[in-house]
């Protein structure tokens, strides 16, 4: 143990200091007259949306912003239920169909007024998109009863206990018909909602402007102004928020935590999320299409060592693909064994004792880079060489929905509290690649259990299903479980009215400035 322990540590003190010494040039923050709020919110996160489209994506990133453009039929409230939002009632008139009244004289951002059809329409694009099917797909598309601009019947194919919730994901965002066709292919980059903040500019890989939507039907946001600025180093991030270049920043590391925390200017904000960070295999590229590498790799690395010397006390050792505030997450799971012998032995029931060459995918997330550095060291004590490979996130996700990864690391993040959302896009055979299924992982079994449990009442029954589709997952090993976040964000003492969501994604228009 002790050996093992300073193994770690050295190879992280190593990484301490090649990224100790940082030069940067921090932007000074927006001057205020005495007395007088701020009236612009300057945010900074780790990475660039990929789309506005909410259609197109299904990514932290990208969600971050359309949360403040756009809104949804209903949204969760503080105790997790489900409530209207551009709805202004609902009710589940049985197993498959659902009833809505709409909110009246709501404008979007181009000065139409939300009718029913812009809901038909909205939701027949989202159960025909291949990226956020798996949330909408059960809908059919042939039976919406429309009585007037502000009644709506929703049928769906098949029952699904987590409808309702899935609609509070970012791809329920309503859109408007009339926007979308004028803009055709250019929509992603011209969206319009009815959220607080209309769409001004986007610089891609610099910052996205928003502006305050004078015609909200909700509570008048206390700034006119909104930028989202990408700053992907994280030290960087810290950096601006001290020197008042921006508001809040997203991801405060582990290294820096400990400076904003004694920072008298400044505060941390934290939330335990709803997000899973797992090592990944091609289970469709070899060698790991054997069941028996991917154990081998899991018994070869530490992992409860790696996140405690990476994460320093944030978010804790993932056990499943569930995480722990999730609907069924099985608290009965304990972390992986780590054990060299074992996975030696595997390696040599696979024919693979003289090892192999690999890589390990990465985006430029450094806590992701410090852990791959760590398991490249750890891989080579069963014969294992890899190459890390740091890529840009959208090219990154370009390659995993491709399959031109051997082992990657992400995190998903399940943005309702229903469980279907943590396993169907990325363990479901249907959803390899694109739909969110970056390892390629097909099991009859789990899809079979997948589906089960998407259309059972919340019973024992079906956490019983779940439990099983964690238990099966974990001896399957398409993942390595590496841990459950925890949303880190600082922000100016003056900053009041943030709440940071366990979604990964956060609401910025109820901000005020004291």
């Amino acid at each position: 143990m002790l050996k093992k322990n300073a193994k770690i540590t050295a190879i992280f003190a190593s990484l301490l200091l090649a990224t100790s010494v940082m030069a940067g040039c921090a932007q000074s923050g927006p001057a205020t007259q005495a007395g007088t709020a701020k009236d612009a919110l300057i945010v900074a996160t780790a990475y660039d949306a990929k789309s506005l489209d909410p259609h197109a994506v299904n990514d932290v990133a990208s969600s971050n912003v359309m949360a403040q453009i756009y809104s949804t039929l209903v949204q969760l409230n503080d105790k997790g239920e489900v409530v209207p939002m551009l709805a202004e009632s609902f009710e589940q008139v049985d197993d498959v169909t659902y009833k809505f009244v709409l909110k009246k004289g709501v404008k979007f951002h181009n000065g139409e007024e939300l009718k029913a059809g812009d809901v038909k329409f909205t939701l027949t694009r989202a159960a025909e998109s291949a990226t956020v099917s798996h949330i909408f797909g059960d809908i059919d598309t042939t039976k919406f009863e429309i009585t007037d601009d502000y009644n709506l019947v929703v049928k769906l194919k098949n029952p699904v206990t987590g409808f309702l919730a899935g609609l509070v994901h970012t791809g329920g965002n309503i859109l408007n018909e009339k926007a979308v066709k004028e803009a055709g292919d250019g929509y992603a980059m011209k969206p319009v909602g009815t959220g607080p903040f209309k769409f001004v500019s986007w610089t891609k890989g610099d910052k996205v402007e928003l502006e305050r939507f004078a015609d909200f039907y909700g509570t008048k946001p206390a700034f006119s102004k909104m930028t989202i600025r990408v700053i992907p180093e994280p030290t960087n991030r810290t950096i601006e928020l001290e020197s008042g270049g921006v508001d809040i920043a997203y991801e405060i590391s582990a290294n820096d935590l400990k400076r904003v925390q004694e920072n008298d200017k400044l505060q941390i904000l934290r939330v335990v999320d709803n997000s899973t960070q797992y090592l990944g295999f091609n289970n469709q590229k070899a060698p790991f299409t054997d069941s028996k590498v991917r154990q081998a790799i899991s018994y070869a690395l530490d992992t409860k060592s790696i996140v405690e010397s990476v994460w320093k006390g944030i978010g804790r050792v993932a056990v499943g693909p569930i995480g722990p505030n999730v609907l069924y997450s099985d608290k009965s799971l304990e972390v992986h064994e780590y054990n060299v012998e074992k996975a030696k032995a595997l390696m040599k029931e696979a024919g693979l004792e003289n090892g192999f060459k690999t890589t390990i995918w990465t985006n430029e997330k450094k806590e992701r880079v410090d852990m791959a550095t760590i398991m490249q060291s750890q891989l080579k004590e069963i014969g294992i060489d890899v190459e890390i490979k740091v890529l840009e996130w959208g090219a990154y996700l370009d390659g995993l929905s491709k399959g031109e990864q051997d082992m990657f690391m992400i995190g998903w993040t399940c943005q309702t509290p229903d469980p279907d959302l943590a396993v169907y896009a990325p363990l479901h055979s249907s959803k390899a690649g694109s739909g969110g299924n970056y390892s390629f992982f097909k099991n009859d079994a789990v899809d079979k259990l997948i589906m089960d449990g998407r259309v059972m009442k919340n019973s024992a029954e079906r956490e019983a299903v779940y439990k099983e589709i964690q238990k099966v997952v974990k001896e399957q090993a398409p993942w390595v479980f590496l841990s459950n976040g925890e949303q880190v964000v600082g922000a100016s003492k003056n900053v009041k009215g943030f709440t940071p969501s366990p979604f990964g994604y956060h609401v910025l228009y109820n901000v005020k400035f004291e």
